[in-house]
């Protein structure tokens, strides 16, 4: 893939982000999600791309624009490529004015990211340290002591990040009794995911159930940042399965890697909207405003943070 696409995707997460923080705290998370949606899509039919939505805003029936399926980009001559993205992650986050809401796309080519249902999934996440020590059919304890020795600390040291949801009861209290420091938050594992690989978030681990579109999403950054992702589908009932079956997963309970979720040349962006571990928010200023965006490629390793100050009266879309 050309390595200028990585610049046209911050083009597009920053118009997402943008787009949606003008809605921050708010209260009304549909409106919030469908601006960032509407500002993504137009900037994405801008690049020159033959571009399929592989993970989206849902099934055709359930969302009118960024399904699952949907053709973008300016057509058939353009390079084909596979996309997944979230144009708010973090709904609620955004309305309630919170932390780490992100705008967050990634590219790949044809058939690079696994089709997930939407559904949701066990997960466990680490940074580059702790690549290759983890193993998701193991207890949080014992995931805990494999990433303190990949450390060379204490099990004490080191800092758990958790959805705060009633089905993480029994985690929660298992990482306590082990020693761990836990993170709780309200949404946005993705940003929790990639928190892991950077040494400033103060994230060590990711653990627990999530959404499965989330879990490539985050997988796709985690290949270009040398972190672990591991996950297992866990369908709410027979419908989930049944779809899952039809996007070619036969075997539900198998143990998802890093290189099922994700491979080959990939690359990720995420613009952040309100301020959070990994990103600032949209900061406006009456005739612009700055956003912090983070890309990444799988094929170089390559890292950069973006802050760009826009001009609203020679951009009128923003």
């Amino acid at each position: 893939m050309d390595r200028n696409f990585a610049l046209e995707l911050v083009r597009v997460t920053e118009a997402a982000a943008i787009a949606s923080a003008r809605l921050m705290g708010r209260g009304d998370e549909k409106a919030a999600d469908q601006a960032a949606v509407d500002a993504m899509r137009k900037a994405l039919n801008d690049i020159d791309i033959d571009g399929t939505v592989v993970i989206g805003e849902g099934e055709r029936d359930e969302a009118p624009m960024l399904f699952i399926g949907e053709r973008v980009g300016k057509g058939d001559s353009c390079p084909k490529i596979d996309i997944a993205l979230d144009p708010l992650e973090g709904t609620t986050i955004c309305a309630r004015g919170g932390t780490n809401a992100l705008s967050v796309i990634a590219i790949a080519e044809e058939n690079g990211f696994l089709h997930a249902p939407d559904t949701y999934m066990q997960k466990i996440a680490v940074g580059p340290v702790g690549r290759g020590m983890i193993d998701i059919r193991e207890s949080p304890t014992t995931n805990l002591k494999e990433m303190a020795k990949a450390k060379k600390c204490s099990v004490s040291d080191l800092t758990v990040v958790i959805l705060d949801r009633p089905r993480h009861h029994d985690i929660i209290q298992e990482v306590r009794s082990a020693g761990a420091r836990i993170m709780l938050i309200t949404d946005g594992d993705v940003s929790a995911a990639i928190s892991t690989c950077h040494p400033r978030s103060g994230v060590d681990m990711l653990l627990g159930i999530g959404g499965a579109p989330e879990g490539v999403l985050a997988a796709a950054a985690l290949q270009c940042m040398g972190g672990d992702i591991q996950g297992i589908l866990k369908p709410r009932n027979d419908e989930e399965i049944e779809r899952a079956k039809k996007m070619g997963m036969r075997d539900i309970r198998r143990v998802l890697t890093i290189d099922d979720l994700s491979h080959g040349r990939v690359m990720f962006c995420a613009t952040g909207v309100t301020d959070g571990t990994l990103l600032n928010g949209v900061r406006f200023l009456g005739d612009g405003a700055i956003t912090h965006s983070i890309v990444m490629r799988s094929e170089t390793g390559t890292v950069r943070e973006i802050t760009a100050r826009h001009n609203f009266t020679k951009k009128r879309g923003l």
